[in-house]
């Protein structure tokens, strides 16, 4: 038998008058004078349970939060029954981001106030953002039950039930809502949603007809009101009952947007028409609407891909003279999709070089004219501007680079050609040369957001981080801690995962590892930040939106950003994990000389000063207790979160979302292994090899890690036990067959890969790892320096590859490691990734001032 909880003493009317004072003071934002009235009860009742925990909320908004959290837990204790106590835990617990706790905070509250409201909405806002669905569900009924006269509560049901799996519910919790209802004016956009997801409800459970019927006579009588949507959803609903006024649907769809492709797919998969190349029947549909629609530019294009080879070149010349006359830059991106069948890549290409030739005499004549007449001087600029794409996409610098030098001659000033010329130095591995071009863009505008953002990301991708940190700075807020912070604050993943980028670039792990954590924190961000949504769509009636919020967020950690940065950083804690001296390196070659402490000091003062001055200049703000200011960061090196007493187990918090969002992602699964194996989670290891391989079984990472796995089972000191020892083994063996060598094995990966620059790569590194003799494993890395490892299109990645293959000699303390350097230089004249640091220096010096080509723009002017 449990034992009962004490009685609570009630205050003395002047003290429970102060008591209710206290709270008003909270709600109200009057936080001093709600510290002084709680003083003023404790002075007399001390003991005072929900006081205590009224004044330990009070502190934690005064930037107080240990101390804060010590008193709520004090009162708490002191009157367990109370549900003051156990709301005001709940609150510090949700601003804390400690959801599952403050839920079970509120769930106690509750067995002492089971009809308080606010306790109520609060539990359902923490059900849904922990996806409690079941409790959900209840929680919305009892909020019903109290307050039945409110819509929101009615949809708010509707949408539990829905979540919960059940939209049957929803449908009858949406009918019964209906029909009680009562003079809706037209137009009521509130209205109109819950009609839009009562459609949606009634579609989902396979009422179709129905919902046709329901969405017909609504948007008629004007009750929905967004027109996009009905015509989207009638003509779906159509489809699916294979009415015959489906085809009429589809047309006024297209009618209301000519340029929306996903509604010409609908309306062509309507039909069981494929847009397919070759497909003649599809094609005479395109060109009846590219008829009727002159305006329109989606059945033009969609013309382009649908076409046979014969009949392309006819289709895609109109359509390239008019985005030439027109001067469309971003023509190139728009038919860079068609380059996949090599056939058409060679008309375009014939094409364009045979109307550059063409305009080339035209312009020198002024005879270049539209098809209304007027001169185009500029239709020769905008087809240079094209081949110079064209050659650079396929791996034909120096066709860009001399196209280029002729457009920026004969138009200086804009700067697209100079952007293109900063893409194809990047591409040829020239990062110095792509900076400065992309200054010299930025220097013709200086006031041009965009070119300079486009500065500061290529300055980062060349290791300038400074340099690109000053010119982000010109467009951050100026009272910002430094350029870097606001754009941190602002969640750009551009500039943290550059500058993470650049920072590993410059063997700065610990500075690389806490922007890739940034970018954790801002994924979080976004989480967390679903929260307030959860009662605010709610009232205001946006279900379709909200739903699809949901839905993005449980996908969030799928998204490319997270990704990169959660396998960049467990690589980070890996390689710290296999070698604590990285820390210790780290933090001697930290070690500031006497000159940078001396600035470091006077930069420090400089911005104390510049505080001081802007607190006297501005009026005094009002009453920021609510608001604390953001917490100053301890750890602005990031060392303290490199040297970490647990890498290993940050590494694989951070890569567990992907175990199913990232499932199709190889890299994330061998950088899963990295981190099990070293966890000695071996089952973990295999399973994640496993899945590797079913994805790509000659992936050139897999490969080395399968060795390093036979490796690490060869030299366990005895067989895991049962029964994770018998699945391990079984596992391996099918990984790794027994009857095969490890050298064996590697030797049949490089003959089968030998045309493969990385997978020669891989097989050099495993020679290493099997103490095959230095020489063996030099002469298979300069394979890659012979310049047979690839043409055309595997330019770009087999300078990355003979980077890698350069770092991986150095790392062994080869001796050929300047001479292979050299011979990549050789190799890939246009790069200045294989220089070394004396040779780049002045270049780097160079970038900043740009070339002539930019004298004649306009000078910076700082926004």
């Amino acid at each position: 038998m449990s034992r009962a909880l004490p009685k609570r003493n009630p205050l003395p009317s002047k003290e429970a008058s102060l008591f209710k004072e206290l709270l008003t003071l909270y709600e109200t934002r009057q936080i001093k004078k709600g510290l002084k009235t709680a003083d003023l009860i404790l002075k007399k009742f001390p003991d005072h349970g929900e006081t205590l925990c009224m004044k330990g909320l009070v502190l934690t908004h005064m930037n107080r939060h240990d101390e804060g959290l010590e008193l709520v837990k004090k009162g708490v204790r002191l009157d367990l029954t109370s549900h003051i106590c156990w709301h005001v835990f709940g609150l510090i617990q949700k601003a804390d981001k400690n959801y599952e706790e403050a839920l079970k905070s509120y769930t106690q509250a509750l067995r002492f106030d089971k009809e308080n409201l606010n306790l109520l909405r609060d539990s359902a806002q923490l059900q849904t953002q922990l996806r409690l669905y079941e409790a959900l569900v209840e929680t919305r009924h009892n909020i019903l039950r109290l307050r039945p006269n409110q819509r929101q509560n009615w949809v708010a049901l509707a949408v539990a039930h829905h979540l919960n799996g059940n939209p049957k519910e929803a449908k009858m919790v949406l009918e019964h809502y209906q029909r009680s209802l009562k003079n809706v004016p037209n137009y009521d956009t509130e209205h109109s949603e819950t009609l839009l997801y009562y459609v949606n409800i009634l579609e989902e459970v396979g009422e179709l007809s129905e919902a046709l019927s329901v969405l017909d006579t609504n948007s008629k009588s004007r009750s929905i009101v967004d027109r996009t949507a009905v015509l989207e959803i009638r003509a779906r609903l159509l489809t699916k009952l294979k009415a015959p006024e489906a085809d009429e649907a589809w047309l006024a769809l297209i009618q209301h947007n000519a340029d929306s492709y996903e509604s010409y797919r609908g309306y062509f998969q309507h039909l069981g028409i494929p847009l397919e190349q070759g497909n003649k029947e599809a094609l005479a549909k395109l060109e009846e609407f590219a008829t009727q629609l002159p305006k329109a530019t989606a059945p033009r294009r969609l013309q382009l891909t649908v076409a046979a080879v014969d009949q392309f070149e006819s289709l895609v010349k109109p359509y390239i003279v008019r985005n030439l006359v027109k001067g469309v830059p971003s023509l190139f991106a728009d038919l860079k999709s068609l380059y996949a069948d090599k056939e058409k890549q060679q008309i375009i290409e014939t094409l364009v070089e045979s109307l550059r030739e063409e305009y080339a005499s035209a312009s020198t004549s002024s005879a270049l004219t539209s098809s209304s007449g007027e001169s185009e001087p500029t239709t020769y600029l905008w087809t240079l501007y094209y081949l110079a794409q064209h050659y650079s996409y396929l791996s034909q610098p120096e066709k860009a680079l001399a196209l280029l030098d002729i457009a920026i001659k004969h138009t200086p000033t804009l700067p697209e050609l100079h952007i293109c010329k900063a893409w194809t130095l990047k591409r040829s591995g020239d990062l110095l040369g792509a900076a400065r071009c992309q200054n010299d863009a930025r220097l013709l505008d200086g006031q041009d957001r965009f070119l300079n953002t486009k500065f500061g990301k290529y300055l980062l991708r060349a290791g300038m981080v400074e340099e690109a940190i000053s010119i982000f700075g010109l467009f951050t807020k100026k009272d910002a801690a430094s350029p870097g912070a606001d754009l941190e604050d602002m969640q750009s993943l551009l500039y943290l995962l550059g500058e993470a980028d650049a920072h590993k670039q410059n063997k700065k792990l610990n500075l690389a590892l806490k922007k890739y954590m940034a970018v954790k924190k801002v994924f979080d961000d976004f989480e967390d930040d679903q929260f307030d949504f959860h009662g605010y769509n709610l009232r205001k009636f946006t279900i379709n939106v909200y739903l699809k919020l949901l839905k993005w967020e449980d996908q969030l950690r799928s998204h490319p950003g997270y990704v990169k940065a959660a396998i960049e950083a467990s690589k980070i804690f890996v390689a710290v994990a296999d070698d604590p001296s990285i820390v210790t390196s780290l933090t001697s070659s930290n070690q500031m000389t006497d000159a940078e402490k001396k600035a470091k000091k006077k930069a420090k003062k400089a911005a104390v000063k510049a505080q001081e001055e802007k607190k006297t200049t501005q009026p005094a703000a009002a009453d920021k207790d609510m608001d604390p200011p953001p917490p100053k960061d301890d750890d602005p090196d990031g060392i303290k979160l490199l040297s970490c007493a647990d890498p290993l187990e940050q590494a694989a918090k951070l890569l567990h979302p992907l175990v199913t969002l990232a499932a199709a992602n190889v890299d994330a699964w061998i950088a899963i292994y990295d981190v099990a194996i070293r966890r000695k989670k071996l089952l973990q290891a295999v399973g994640a090899l496993n899945k590797a391989v079913a994805l790509n079984p000659d992936h050139p990472e897999l490969h080395i890690r399968l060795v390093d796995l036979k490796q690490r089972a060869s030299a366990l000191p005895q067989q895991p036990p049962a029964p994770i020892g018998a699945v391990f083994i079984d596992a391996l063996s099918k990984l790794v067959p027994d009857e095969i060598s490890l050298e064996t094995l590697n030797s049949q990966y490089l003959q089968k890969h030998s045309d493969n620059p990385e997978a020669v790569l891989a097989a050099a590194k495993v020679q290493a790892m099997l103490k095959v003799p230095l020489g063996a494993v030099e002469g298979t890395v300069f394979a890659l320096s012979s310049g047979e490892t690839g043409q055309g299109e595997k330019l770009a990645t087999n300078i990355r590859t003979a980077s890698s293959a350069l770092d991986f000699l150095i790392s062994i303390q080869s001796s050929r490691s300047d001479e292979f350097r050299t011979q990549c230089q050789a190799n890939y004249p246009l790069s200045t990734i294989f220089k070394t640091p004396t040779e780049l220096a002045p270049l780097r010096d160079q970038v900043m001032l740009g070339s002539s080509s930019s004298e004649g723009g306009s000078e910076e002017v700082t926004p």
